[in-house]
């Protein structure tokens, strides 16, 4: 006998009642597949022989309970607040607010570490000016303002 099923819409015919003269003569007429039609019908024939399986009278309530159950979402696979989920995340979230803080701070320190080194070199570059420069230093600042010509003007006009 093959492995596979056999290909003919007879073939729920033979399970559900036995096959009419007429229709055995439609089968195939080759030898395997008429053994095959043979063996489906006598493994019918013996399962229909077998008394039917007790069942209780609450099986279709438990039945559809069953199906009620498999319907409804669980409760472990909703969430739930144990330790092997919270401590890995919690441990994730403090190793993340770590790193952060740690990186921020060394940021702060590189900055004022090179604002100290700005600083050191403009007083390093330029000497500072003298108390006497800074009394004049209105008069010093209009010196390199740039001044209209009286004497050019009075041409023009």
């Amino acid at each position: 006998m093959k492995d596979e099923p056999l290909q003919d819409p007879l073939r729920e015919v033979v399970w559900r009642r036995k096959l009419t003269e007429a229709e055995r003569t439609g089968l195939p007429a080759l030898p395997e597949t008429r053994a095959d039609w043979e063996f489906e019908s006598l493994l019918t024939e013996g399962l229909a022989r077998l008394p039917d399986a007790p069942v209780p009278s609450n099986f279709t309530a438990r039945v559809l309970q069953a199906a009620e159950r498999e319907a409804r979402p669980s409760r472990a696979t909703g969430w739930q607040w144990t330790w092997r989920v919270l401590v890995p995340r919690l441990a994730v979230g403090v190793a993340v607010i770590g790193i952060a803080g740690l990186t921020y701070q060394r940021y702060e320190f590189n900055q004022r570490a090179q604002l100290a080194q700005n600083m050191a070199r403009v007083a390093r570059a330029q000497p500072l000016p003298s108390v006497e420069a800074l009394k004049n230093f209105d008069a010093i600042q209009r010196m390199g303002q740039p001044r209209a010509d009286e004497e050019l003007l009075a041409l023009l006009q």
